[in-house]
């Protein structure tokens, strides 16, 4: 696995509508109805380049398309498939919407000797997709991503959530998040992500990376 797929992807020209999720390159299109939806993912699935693990889903008047459910994955044959699909959705009247692509993620904490991804997977009912990760297999639902803590380090707290969204839409859900009660726990990493926590202490990580991500800072 390596950084260059996506990276290439992001740094890629006619890939706008696009945004580059912990899952993966990830667009919305907003149509004016649900027949309008499935004409376009019929239209869709007819390009050759299309891989195999193309996901898409409807929800009444947009139509989501993720190109990989694993970021690590991602090559320049996904590249070439986004900006056919780009050039369909044009076609057909869609609109890119950048600020309504998401993807959330349930980051459970172990330290190494104690990642229990078979008990994830098999309670939720979700595939293994890699060592420390596993998705719904319908879509519908978040993946659920292991987080190995340093062996060293103590364990402060067991799960939090991680919610992935476009560069340039992130400090809009911060600033939504705040202004419902939230504080900020952690912004050294910003802007690429900031923790923050609800009145009880729980957890959760808004993430503009990998979308926000360069080839500098990886």
């Amino acid at each position: 696995m390596s950084e260059q797929g996506w990276q290439r992807f992001l740094e890629s020209d006619g890939l706008d509508d696009w945004v580059v999720l912990h899952g993966g390159p990830t667009a919305v299109y907003r149509v004016a109805s649900l027949v309008e939806a499935v004409r376009l993912a019929e239209a869709f699935s007819q390009v050759p380049e299309v891989a195999d693990d193309l996901l898409m889903t409807i929800a009444g008047d947009r139509l989501t398309v993720r190109l990989t459910r694993d970021l690590w994955q991602v090559d320049d044959r996904h590249v070439a498939c986004a900006r056919e699909l780009s050039a369909i959705a044009h076609t057909y009247g869609a609109r890119p919407d950048r600020t309504a692509v998401q993807e959330i993620q349930l980051a459970i904490a172990a330290q190494p000797d104690a990642v229990d991804l078979g008990f994830w997977s098999a309670v939720l009912g979700y595939t293994t997709t890699a060592d420390d990760n596993a998705v719904d297999p319908l879509g519908h639902g978040s993946t659920v991503w292991m987080q190995e803590l340093d062996a060293t380090k103590s364990l402060r707290h067991a799960m939090h959530v991680d919610v992935s969204v476009a560069r340039d839409h992130v400090e809009q859900r911060l600033e939504a998040a705040l202004a419902a009660g939230g504080r900020i726990v952690d912004d050294s990493e910003a802007p690429r992500w900031w923790t923050l926590a609800d009145r009880a202490g729980n957890r959760v990580c808004i993430a503009a990376w990998p979308d926000g991500a360069t080839s500098t800072d990886g």
